[in-house]
């Protein structure tokens, strides 16, 4: 018999304690019939100023995520969710790969959607084909850097690049609608799509939002994964509030 709530789909959905953002807008974007079952990864609210001190953060990060895969397997998932940015994109493409093997190895071949990759096939649903690419972080330039070689090892034009240099883990969700609306206009011009990177900035609503104004594509990472896991396991449902990916593709 299936679970009586999540009688099409249940989401195990890993991320970093710190993360405020990510549960709420999974929950908002969630069709009948499908739950979303959260593990935190234990992590410090680390200060980041610079780039060793994002390091520092993303080793924490690093350190606690195969023990929640763990743990999250015992609820027995349809599909595991990377509610978690940074580490997905690290060493470009071919890190995302190995990343990916990694963590379908630990969940003994439960499927495994990744920010990064999601985003890649959230733009490859889009016609006509995205190249040129605006994009918003709340990293620091080592992080930045992680995510332009990812994009550029899959073949998009990185046009314009904006990284919020958010001071903690915790505080990247402090980032007002205010703010991601200007980033998002800034990193616009000259571009295909706009794509935000970092799960803990709240930017999924921000992103429908800003697609009504911009007039193209814009990719919030959330509403990418969460797109990427439903259609992973059949679920084509449309979600409205959240912009054209979930409504048209």
């Amino acid at each position: 018999m299936a679970d009586s709530l999540g009688y099409r789909c249940k989401f195990a959905v890993i991320a970093p304690s710190t993360n405020t953002s990510v549960q709420p807008e999974y929950d908002d974007m969630r069709p009948r019939g499908v739950t979303n079952h959260f593990c935190r990864i234990a992590i410090p609210d680390t200060k980041v100023s610079d780039d060793a001190s994002f390091m520092v953060m993303l080793n924490n990060i690093r350190a606690a995520t195969m023990e929640s895969v763990d743990v999250t397997l015992t609820m027995a998932p349809d599909c595991v969710i990377m509610g978690m940015s940074a580490e997905t994109f690290w060493e470009g493409a071919d890190g995302a790969n190995a990343l990916h093997a990694r963590m379908i190895e630990r969940t003994k071949g439960i499927p495994v959607i990744m920010g990064s990759t999601a985003v890649d096939a959230a733009l490859r649903a889009y016609t006509p084909k995205i190249r040129k690419i605006g994009v918003i972080t709340p990293y620091m330039p080592v992080g930045d850097q992680q995510v332009r070689n990812f994009f550029e090892d899959l073949g998009y034009e990185v046009v314009h690049l904006l990284g919020l240099k958010s001071p903690s883990p915790m505080l990247i969700a402090h980032e007002t609608p205010q703010t991601l609306k200007r980033a998002a206009i800034a990193v616009s011009e000259g571009v295909d799509a706009v794509v935000q990177c970092g799960t803990n900035l709240a930017f999924a609503k921000v992103a429908a939002m800003a697609e009504f104004w911009l007039e193209k594509p814009v990719i919030a990472i959330n509403t990418a994964t969460y797109w990427h896991a439903l259609r992973s396991q059949g679920i084509n449902d449309q979600v409205d509030g959240f912009g054209s990916l979930l409504l048209d593709h």
